[in-house]
């Protein structure tokens, strides 16, 4: 059994009330002396919303109630003192309505508190949200950096033995080498994709633009892809939309990064065909702008799907993203975004889907 002393010490102390509750119980008897020696004639009542405004986000729950209650008391209770007046209906009425403007008053003092209250947690939740998206991205780009050089020293190893520098190298040795290669290689460029993803959402994209002809780079991805598509069995076709001659696709833009969004676009419509289909990439003009349209045979976009496709890591369900990362179109997105263009995807009739992307056309001016 514990002792009287243990018991004592086992009970919290009483809270020490605040500096604002004695503000708060001096403006209220201000208004009190006010509302007492002003004839009944005359509500002071209404000056009772000073403290309770004052007093309601510094006070707890409790304390606000008896504030408000009390005010509404001695309103009313001012119809009879000091006594020495009449009392008549409209004096009645004014007090009432006095009253309830108070407690009125009183609600939405304690709603707005309420509301301020969730608005800050709501921003402290934020904030924390926040720091660790920032951590994550952080750890992931610290991650995939550490990553590429391992990657590459794979590649050179096993570039050097496709040469035959360490001693001879059988053709089917060859055969899974190249298969080897290209599978680091496809990690390398996942990596990259991923450094790249998360250094343009932290600093932006940087863009070197200068005059680019979209069909030299549509043509030169076509030729750098052609291994690909060949071992998938898929067949590569240049559309210059109407014409049956080379055009030129002129825009003011980043050669480089451009052609990364060639890459993906056409990547994505490789991997993506069945065997034996043909991939188009369609070039043409309109208007003011210059469009590319590549087009697949494959099992084409779920309607739900079509929002997210380009949204950073999203796999949807179907078949389109099931070998991908969830990156490529997510960064082919923000390429074209930052030349102000704008990149689609829709469905093709009766199979398949169109991937694509318009650029403000320029006239180009040859170098002198």
């Amino acid at each position: 059994m514990p002792t009287q002393s243990n018991y004592s010490a086992q009970i919290p102390p009483h809270p020490e009330k605040s500096p604002w509750w004695w503000v708060t119980i001096g403006l209220f008897a201000l208004v009190f002396v006010l509302e007492m020696l002003t004839p009944p004639d005359y509500v002071m009542g209404y000056l009772y919303i000073t403290p309770i405004l004052f007093a309601k986000p510094r006070i707890n729950h409790s304390n606000k109630l008896l504030i408000t209650e009390i005010a509404v008391i001695l309103t009313l209770l001012n119809i009879w003192i000091p006594g020495d007046r009449a009392i008549y209906p409209a004096m009645v009425a004014n007090r009432l309505i006095t009253g309830f403007a108070l407690v009125v008053t009183g609600i939405l003092s304690d709603r707005n508190r309420h509301i301020q209250q969730t608005i800050a947690q709501q921003q402290a939740k934020l904030q924390i949200q926040s720091k660790l998206a920032s951590l994550r991205e952080d750890f992931a780009a610290t991650l995939a950096h550490d990553l590429k050089t391992p990657i590459l020293g794979a590649i050179e190893t096993l570039q050097a033995f496709d040469r035959s520098q360490f001693g001879h190298v059988q053709p089917q040795q060859k055969s899974v080498l190249n298969t080897i290669i290209r599978s680091h290689q496809n990690s390398l460029q996942l990596v990259e994709t991923l450094l790249d993803v998360y250094r343009n959402d932290l600093e932006g994209l940087q863009l070197n633009c200068t005059s680019i002809d979209l069909a030299k780079l549509a043509e030169s991805t076509t030729t750098a892809l052609a291994d690909l598509a060949a071992s998938r069995r898929v067949y590569l076709s240049l559309n210059y939309g109407d014409s049956d001659f080379r055009t030129f696709l002129w825009v003011n833009g980043d050669a480089f990064q451009l052609q990364r969004v060639f890459t993906n676009l056409l990547t994505n419509a490789i991997n993506h065909s069945p065997r034996g289909a043909k991939v188009e990439v369609i070039l043409g003009t309109q208007g003011s702008q210059q469009v590319v349209k590549i087009v697949d045979t494959g099992a084409g976009i779920q309607p739900e799907e079509m929002p997210h496709l380009f949204d950073r890591f999203y796999q949807g369900e179907s078949d389109r993203q099931a070998s991908g990362s969830g990156l490529g179109l997510y960064l082919a997105r923000q390429i074209i975004e930052a030349h102000n263009g704008t990149i689609w995807a829709e469905n093709r009739s009766p199979r398949g889907a169109i991937f694509g992307f318009r650029l403000s056309a320029i006239n180009h001016i040859p170098e002198s």
